[in-house]
């Protein structure tokens, strides 16, 4: 199983974060399912992405997975341009995207995967 089977539950959004190796320090996050293996470039996973205030990354991302990004709260500046609470990215593998920035803080919803279809996986 990818994913654990979880009901709706409460998630504490002040404590247990942790820093993401790779990641500038004020950019934490909170897995809520899944495991992804970057390695063997398979699974899944589910997971909150936690900017603080002024945190803020320098160079763009690329990844061989697929991302979808939900902005829950705060503010998101991604290559320039500010966006706002209830948006949306879906990102297929090998694209750069941001560098990112975070005037307030902000709090993101994250669905990552390898490709389903891909006979590699």
């Amino acid at each position: 199983m990818l994913k654990e089977h979880k009901e709706f539950y409460t998630i504490d959004t002040e404590n247990d974060w942790r820093p993401i190796p790779g990641y500038p320090d004020g950019v934490t996050e909170k897995l809520l399912t899944g495991h992804l293996d970057e390695v063997n470039n398979e699974g899944t996973r589910s997971r909150l992405l936690r900017f603080d205030p002024g945190a803020f990354t320098t160079v763009p991302f690329r990844h061989d997975y697929w991302e979808e990004v939900f902005l829950v709260s705060g503010d998101l500046t991604v290559g320039g341009k500010t966006f706002n609470p209830m948006t949306y990215a879906c990102r297929p593998p090998d694209v750069d995207h941001g560098p990112f920035k975070s005037d307030q803080g902000c709090i993101l919803f994250e669905i990552h995967y390898f490709n389903p279809l891909s006979k590699d996986n």
